[in-house]
C-alpha cells in the first residue's frame, strides 16, 4: 500500500470511528443546544485537538506503549471512567436546574474557553481511543513512512474530527432541535447523564 493509500485509509478509519455516537457525540450534542451554536464549535474544536494529540502519539509507537506500559494504561482508564462517572452525574443532577436564559429565548452566555476545555477532557477520558488509534495505525500505517505523511497526518485528524463535531453542532444548535430540546429537556439531559455515567462505569470495570 502507498504512503497516499494509507493516509486516505487510516483518515476513513478514524471517521467511522467519530461518527459512532460515544461520550464525545453526546457531549457536543448537549453543548450545542443547552448552551450555544459557538460553545459547540468550541467543543468540537477541543474534539480535534484531543484526536491529533492522540495521532500524533499513534505515530510515535502507541500500540508500543499499551503493550510496553499497562499500568499508565490502567490509571488512564481510571481517571476518564471516573471523569465520566463525573460527567453523567452533572448532567443528571443539573437535568432539573432553572435555564430562565434559554427558556425565555434569550441566548445564554456563551463561553467557549469552557466548552473547549471540556469537549478536549471529554475526548481524552475515552481510553477506547487509544486502543482505537493503536489497531488503526498498526495496521494501516507503512513502517518506514515518509515524513510528510508524519506532518500531514495529525494536521488532517485534527480537521476532519473538527470538521464532524462542527457539523453536529450547527444542526443541533439551529431552532428546531433547540425547541424540541426544551420540551423534553429532563427527560433528554438525565438519558445523556446515565449514558455518560455507564461508558464511565464500564472503562471502571474494564479496568479491573
Amino acid at each position: 500500500m502507498s504512503s497516499l493509500a494509507s493516509l486516505f485509509a487510516i483518515l476513513g478509519a478514524l471517521l467511522v470511528g467519530a461518527i459512532s455516537p460515544g461520550p464525545s457525540f453526546v457531549f457536543v450534542v448537549r453543548t450545542s443546544v443547552a448552551r450555544s451554536r459557538l460553545d459547540g464549535l468550541a467543543a468540537a474544536v477541543g474534539m480535534g485537538v484531543g484526536a491529533m494529540a492522540f495521532g500524533a502519539l499513534a505515530l510515535f509507537g502507541l500500540r508500543t506503549l499499551m503493550n510496553e506500559a499497562a499500568g499508565l494504561y490502567w490509571a488512564l482508564k481510571i481517571a476518564g471512567g471516573l471523569y465520566l462517572v463525573y460527567l453523567g452525574v452533572r448532567i443528571w443532577l443539573g437535568a432539573t436546574a432553572p435555564m430562565a436564559a434559554v427558556d425565555s429565548g434569550v441566548a445564554v452566555r456563551s463561553a467557549p474557553l469552557r466548552s473547549f476545555s471540556l469537549g478536549l477532557l471529554t475526548q481524552f477520558s475515552n481510553p477506547k481511543i487509544v486502543a482505537v488509534f493503536g489497531a488503526v495505525f498498526a495496521a494501516l500505517l507503512p513502517a518506514d513512512y515518509p515524513l510528510w505523511l508524519g506532518i500531514v497526518l495529525p494536521a488532517l485528524i485534527f480537521v476532519q474530527e473538527t470538521a464532524w463535531y462542527a457539523l453536529v453542532a450547527l444542526a443541533f444548535s439551529s431552532a428546531r432541535p433547540r425547541a424540541l430540546y426544551l420540551r423534553a429537556r429532563t427527560i433528554i439531559d438525565r438519558t445523556a447523564g446515565v449514558v455518560i455515567g455507564l461508558l464511565g462505569i464500564r472503562l471502571l470495570l474494564d479496568a479491573r
